[in-house]
This record gives structure tokens, C-alpha cells and sequence, in this order.
């Protein structure tokens, strides 16, 4: 999809940008920075497009991190869900988690989680931001109870699939907030494997 980059000056006519390719520039900016450290100018030079045609064209600062975070939820949840999506319940936890510690560090310095990085932000804290955050760790929880309601996960779990979905859930967000003090993820994967053993009993 194409978008018109109208500028305020007469000078620069019009001319078009790939949205989405601006879109996953704008992402990798915020996920980068965050919300609060992030500025409109930052986003114009990140995607080469004026500032006032982001305007337009978005709305504002908010309204272009709710889209790409829609983008990024929606990218999340599919890649969990296939991680999750294997024959054994322990495998599929190990990769789950496997696959949430690569999310989050990659990149160098590493990105962290762009969900608890914009949850942790006073500045990010309007209500529409509150309830796209939520909307993924919801979406999160359900899928890890619909893994848990599984055949193979009966008998092994420690406690019943909503308890067990939500701790897996709180789990992650404990995990990202240690990789960003120690940055080892040997240590995260140390971590997870161990929170696997206490969920599951011994097959």
C-alpha cells in the first residue's frame, strides 16, 4: 500500500512511500529507543519522510506506535503459537521460551520486549496504549491455555491450564526484565528450563 507524502512545502510536491516498509522502520525505532525516548523527528528520519506528512498521514506519535504495535502483536502471537505447536508439551514450552528469549535479544545492544519496554514507561501511559499492551499478553495467555488443554499436556501439569497459562505469561515478563540487568541468555534459558520442570510432572 502506497501512501501520499504531502509536504507542507511548495518546493517539495508530492511523492509516495511504502507504508509498509515505513511501518517496520517506525517499529524498529520504538522497539529500539521506546515510546517516551522516541520523537516524531526520530521517526521522520528512520522512514525518510517529513514529519509533517507522518502527521498526516498517522495522526501523531501514539497513533503510529498503536499501528505497528498491531503489527507486532500479530507477528508475536503467530510465532508463539507455532513454538507452542509440537507434539509434546515440554517441547513445546522449551521452544516457547527458546523463542521468547531470541525475540528479545536480538540485536546489538539486544531490543528487550517492546511490550514490557512500553509497559515500564511513564510516558506511555495513555489508555489505548494500556489496553494494546494487555491485548497481547491476553492473547499470550489464551493461546498457553489452549496448548495446555491439550491430550498430551494431561497428567503432566502441575496445576490447572489457566494457573499454569497466566504463571508461563508472568514468567516471560520477569525474563525480560533480568536479561536487561545481566544480558545473558544462557541464564534465561537456565531459568525457563527450570520453570518447565516445576510445571510438568515426569512423563
Amino acid at each position: 500500500m502506497y501512501v501520499k507524502d504531502v509536504s507542507n512545502s511548495p518546493m517539495a510536491g508530492v511523492r509516495q512511500f511504502d507504508e509498509d516498509e515505513a511501518l517496520e522502520r517506525v517499529l524498529a525505532v520504538f522497539w529500539r529507543k521506546g515510546y517516551g525516548a522516541t520523537s516524531m523527528q526520530d521517526l521522520a528520519e528512520a522512514t525518510g519522510v517529513l514529519r509533517g506528512s507522518l502527521y498526516n498521514a498517522y495522526g501523531g506519535k501514539e497513533a503510529m506506535f498503536l499501528a505497528v504495535f498491531d503489527r507486532y502483536k500479530a507477528r508475536y502471537l503467530a510465532d508463539a503459537a507455532k513454538a507452542l505447536d509440537k507434539p509434546d508439551i515440554e517441547t513445546a514450552l522449551t521452544d516457547f521460551f527458546a523463542f521468547s528469549i531470541r525475540s528479545m535479544t536480538t540485536g546489538k545492544p539486544s531490543r528487550g520486549c517492546l511490550t514490557t519496554k512500553t509497559a515500564t514507561d511513564e510516558s506511555a501511559d495513555s489508555a489505548e496504549i494500556h489496553a494494546a499492551l494487555g491485548s497481547l499478553l491476553d492473547g499470550l495467555e489464551e493461546l498457553l491455555q489452549q496448548r495446555f488443554a491439550r491430550d498430551d499436556a494431561h497428567g503432566r501439569l502441575q496445576l490447572p491450564p489457566a494457573q499454569a497459562a497466566r504463571l508461563v505469561v508472568t514468567m516471560t515478563r520477569g525474563i525480560v526484565v533480568m536479561e536487561r540487568i545481566h544480558g545473558d541468555a544462557a541464564k534465561l534459558r537456565a531459568t525457563a528450563s527450570a520453570l518447565v520442570k516445576v510445571l510438568l510432572h515426569a512423563p
